[in-house]
C-alpha cells in the first residue's frame, strides 16, 4: 500500500502527459517534423540559461516564463521558415535551431557562475518526484490546450494532412502553424521539467508510430496510443521501483520494447493476411483458367 501510494502522483502524470503528447505525436508525425519537441525542448533550455545567468531561480516562475518566450519565438521560427523548394525539408530548419540552441546555452553556461546542477536536474526531470500540486497544474494547462485543439481540430489535422488543400480553402497555413507550434512548445516547456526531455519525446512519438503499425485512422490511432501509453507508463513506473533503476530511462526502454513486440505483431498478422489474399488470388486465377479450358 505504501508503495502504491508513492506511485500514485507518478501514475497520474505519466496518464496526463500520454493524453496530451500522444495526440500532438499524430500531428508530428504526419507532418514530418519528427524531431521538433527536443528543439523547442532545447530553446526552452536556452531560455533558462538566459534566466539562471540573470540570477533568477532556475525552478522559479520567472524563470518559466522567459523559458516560455524563448519557445514561443522558435514556434514563430518553426511558422514561417518553410522553404518553397521542395528538396529542403522543414526538419533541416529544425535540426539547425536544435544546433543552434545547443551551442548558445553550452556558450551561456559557460558564464554561468553555479546552480547549473539544478538547471541539469530541470532538464533531465524526475517523475518520481512529482507532487500532486504539480499535478493538478499541468492537468489544468494540458486540458485547456486540449479544449483548444479539440475546438479547431478539423482545421489543425487539415493543416497537418493535406496543407494545400487547406490553403485552397483560404485558411492561413502560417497563422495556425504558429498557433499549433505555440501549444505544443507550452506542452514540452511543462513536461521537461517533470519527465525529462527523452521522455517526453518518446510520449510523443512511439504511441503515434505504434499504432500506426495497424491503422491510418486517426480515430483508432488515438485510441491505441492512449492505450499504449497509459500501459507503458505504468509498466514502466513499477519496473524502475521494483530493479531500483531511473524511472525516466526504464518508461523510455520499456516503450521501445514494447514497440519492438508491436512491430513483430505487425509482421505477424500482415504475413498471415498476406498469405491469406495471395491464396485467393491463386484461386481465382486457377478458377478462371480452368473455366476457360472448358
Amino acid at each position: 500500500m505504501d508503495i502504491f501510494l508513492f506511485l500514485l502522483a507518478p501514475l497520474a502524470a505519466s496518464l496526463i502527459l500520454t493524453g496530451i503528447h500522444a495526440y500532438l505525436g499524430v500531428h508530428v508525425v504526419e507532418r514530418g517534423v519528427i524531431f521538433v519537441d527536443l528543439a523547442l525542448a532545447q530553446i526552452a533550455a536556452l531560455g533558462a540559461v538566459v534566466a539562471l545567468i540573470m540570477g533568477l531561480d532556475p525552478h522559479g516562475g520567472s524563470a518559466y516564463w522567459i523559458s516560455l518566450g524563448f519557445t514561443f519565438m522558435g514556434a514563430f521560427i518553426f511558422s514561417v521558415a518553410k522553404s518553397k523548394r521542395a528538396h529542403i525539408p522543414q526538419e533541416a530548419f529544425i535540426g539547425i535551431a536544435y544546433a543552434v540552441a545547443s551551442a548558445a546555452a553550452i556558450l551561456a553556461m559557460s558564464k554561468a557562475t553555479g546552480e547549473t546542477e539544478h538547471l541539469k536536474d530541470m532538464l533531465v526531470g524526475n517523475i518520481l518526484a512529482v507532487s500532486w500540486p504539480e499535478v493538478g497544474r499541468t492537468a489544468a494547462l494540458y486540458g485547456a490546450i486540449g479544449v483548444f485543439h479539440f475546438i479547431f481540430r478539423k482545421r489543425f489535422l487539415l493543416i497537418s494532412m493535406n496543407p494545400k488543400e487547406a490553403e485552397a480553402q483560404g485558411i492561413s497555413v502560417q497563422l495556425w502553424d504558429f498557433l499549433f507550434y505555440a501549444s505544443f512548445g507550452l506542452v514540452v516547456t511543462s513536461s521537461v521539467a517533470i519527465a525529462g526531455v527523452l521522455l517526453v519525446f518518446c510520449y510523443l512519438i512511439v504511441p503515434s508510430v505504434g499504432a500506426m503499425l495497424f491503422t491510418d485512422r486517426i480515430g483508432p490511432r488515438l485510441a491505441i496510443g492512449w492505450t499504449m501509453g497509459t500501459l507503458v507508463s505504468a509498466l514502466g513506473v513499477v519496473l524502475s521501483v521494483k530493479l531500483d533503476t531511473p524511472t525516466g530511462a526504464t518508461i523510455v526502454c520499456t516503450f521501445g520494447g514494447v514497440l519492438v513486440l508491436m512491430y513483430l505483431v505487425h509482421l505477424l498478422v500482415y504475413h498471415k493476411r498476406g498469405g491469406a489474399q495471395e491464396r485467393q488470388l491463386k484461386g481465382a486465377g486457377d478458377r478462371a483458367y480452368g473455366a476457360e479450358n472448358k
